[in-house]
Order: C-alpha cells, then structure tokens, then sequence
C-alpha cells in the first residue's frame, strides 16, 4: 500500500469515529493508530522500544 491510500483508510477511520462517537472516539482512534503506528515501525525496523523512544538522531551516533 502506498502512503495516500493509507492516508485515505486512516482519514475515513478518524471520520466515522467522529460522526458516530463523537469527539471522545475521535481522539481515541487517533490515540490507537498512533500506538499502532509506533509498534508497526518498531516491527519493520527491527528495533529495541528504547531505540525508538531515544530518536533517529541518537541511533546514528
């Protein structure tokens, strides 16, 4: 999947949190997905939770 077609699915996601739930569902969707997001990354890097938390710029070093 490309990024704008998953930009599309998350945006649709966020809309229908919103309609249906209201601002409260909202914000958790958006709290799940970033979650998600994270470990999705974390995943596909290969990397250590502390690595992710401490930043690109830390790893390089």
């Amino acid at each position: 999947m490309n990024g704008a077609l998953i930009g599309l699915v998350v945006g649709m996601a966020l809309a229908f949190a919103a309609w249906f739930g209201g601002f409260g569902a909202f914000l958790l969707v958006a709290a799940l997905g970033a979650v998600g997001f994270a470990v999705g990354r974390m995943v596909d890097d290969g990397l250590d939770w502390r690595e992710f938390l401490r930043g690109a710029d830390r790893r390089r070093r």
